[in-house]
This record gives C-alpha cells, structure tokens and sequence, in this order.
C-alpha cells in the first residue's frame, strides 16, 4: 500500500509529499444527469476555475485518526453524545435489543449507544481489522479539529469535484460513465436489495479499505462509495447561480455542511450519489457509520 498522508512519525504537519499536487484551472462543475436529484442543486453545469492545491489520494484512515487521538486526547462528537447511527445489519443482537427507537423516514439507521470511530456498530465492535479503512463516525466538526492538528483543511466542494473526476470531463464516474466497465466493479457501494440484502459482489459489506479499486486519473482512491466525505463549504441548493466561479468556496453561512462522494449504502434505487456531479449534506455535529473524510492544503 502506497504512503498514507501522515507520516509515522506522530508529526503535526500533513506531509504534502504523500498529497497529490493539483494545478487547478478550468473545468466544469455539476450535473444535469437525468438520473440526478435537481433539488440538491446538481445543476447546472458551469464552468469554475481553480488555483493550484493539494489533495490527498486516500480518506483518513483509523490508523491515522487514532494517531491524532494520542497525540491530542481528542474526543469525538459521537464520544460526547454517547451514540451515533449505524445501520441495522451490522448491530449485534444484543446491542440491537438496547435500541428503544428508530428514524421513521430512514429506519435502517438505528442510534446505537456507545457507537463511534472506536466501536464502529457498538461497544461490542473494534477495530482490529480495519485499521487501513477510513476512520467513520466523524462529524464536520471532528474532522476540523483534525485538520488543524495536522495543518491542512478540508477541500472546498469545488476542489473535491475537480480531484475526483481525475481530468475527466462530464462524465458521471471517476472512470468514465459506465458503472461496471466490462463488467467490473470501481468502487464500494450496495449490490442487491436495498436496505435488505447485500450481495458483496464488489467484495464488501462496509467500508473497504482507503487504497481499494483502483485510482482515478488524478492518482485518487474511493472518491466513489466507501464513505461520504466532508467539505469546507455550507450547503446550498442555490448558492452556486450567483456566485462566485473563481475559486468558490460556498455561501457564508448555512445550517448544514456539504457531503461528496456518496457510500458503500448508496445504491441506483435509493441514493445513487456515487455520481462524481452529485452532493448531499448534513448538520456538522451529524454522525453515523458512513462518514469519513479527507484533506486538502494550499498549494
């Protein structure tokens, strides 16, 4: 596995020579996908241009969160609450049991007590095989602190997009706009029955590893499925038509945070956010078992 983006060493600073340098410039934004979600405010497509920065080719992996809990006795927002969401198949029977209500729009997400980054489905979980995943549990507001340990700072919504369409242009993936190429599976997401069954064809249930499937053409890993990755920008479903195309970095203020890249439950039925052109959103206090995030620093 290539060089995660901190360094062993418990350094404070993001090494920029495991980032992958972007030298920015003009590209098109967004989606007018008919398979898209209008009110998300996909579309339309535009033209933005970026300076040059960097990015990191891989989600923060628990391996490297658990490198910042150390060093600064971090405690996560799902630690301080004492819960988090984590969905249904994965909760122990007897942790199951512990559960007195559920979502009524979206009840496969069950508030587990004692779930967060250390105990992904419960206080019966670990992490013992799953250090090289991405770290999940993470609200915006953890994944803050983190980067101001490590001294870099989330991507703007804009530069995640450019990153993960790796040079393409318009196209719906990373890879270009055939999910399975050849039959293929790119990336992590649910194969089978949403909520209901999963089939791991693409070899997984949850999360994969940070390095799995290939890169895109940008050097970046699971810009696709696996977890859903936080922005520096406010969400806004409108913003975008008025303002700035140099360089954006979202309205000034909001009540949720942006979301890019979907996750390993995102599925054509329920949710195909997968989409590199789509976005979701979430307050930034939020966490549950399919959030993670990545870095980026100024060129």
């Amino acid at each position: 596995m290539p060089p995660l983006p901190v360094s062993d060493s418990l350094e404070k600073s993001h090494a920029k020579t495991h980032m992958v340098h972007l030298s920015g410039g003009d590209f098109l934004m967004g989606s007018e996908d008919d398979e898209g979600f209008a009110a998300d405010g996909e579309g339309p497509v535009r033209r933005v241009k970026l300076r040059p920065f960097y990015i990191d080719p891989y989600a923060v992996s628990n391996k490297h969160f658990a490198r910042f809990i150390e060093d600064t006795g971090y405690i996560t927002e799902a630690e301080h609450f004492g819960w988090s969401f984590v969905f249904h198949m994965f909760v122990s029977p007897a942790v199951a049991r512990t559960v007195t209500q559920v979502p009524q729009d979206t009840p496969w997400w069950l508030p587990v007590s004692g779930a967060n980054w250390k105990h992904p489905e419960g206080p019966d979980s670990n992490l013992s095989l799953r250090m090289d995943h991405p770290v999940i549990h993470i609200s915006w507001n953890d994944a803050l602190a983190y980067c101001h340990w490590a001294g870099v700072r989330l991507p703007t919504e804009t530069e995640w997009e450019y990153a993960a369409r790796g040079g393409l242009e318009q196209k719906n993936y990373p890879w270009g706009d055939e999910l399975k190429p050849e039959g293929q599976h790119q990336c992590n997401i649910w194969q089978g029955q949403f909520p209901v069954k999963n089939d791991r064809s693409d070899g997984f249930l949850a999360t994969a590893p940070v390095d799995a499937f290939l890169p895109n053409g940008f050097g970046l890993y699971n810009v696709s499925g696996n977890v859903w990755e936080w922005c520096s920008d406010w969400f806004s479903p409108n913003f975008h038509l008025t303002g700035s195309r140099v360089n954006p970095v979202g309205p000034p203020k909001g009540k949720s945070r942006v979301m890019r890249g979907g996750s390993y439950l995102c599925h054509k039925s329920y949710c195909n956010r997968y989409r590199v052109g789509a976005r979701s959103h979430n307050t930034p206090d939020s966490s549950s078992g399919n959030i993670g995030f990545r870095c980026a620093a100024d060129a």
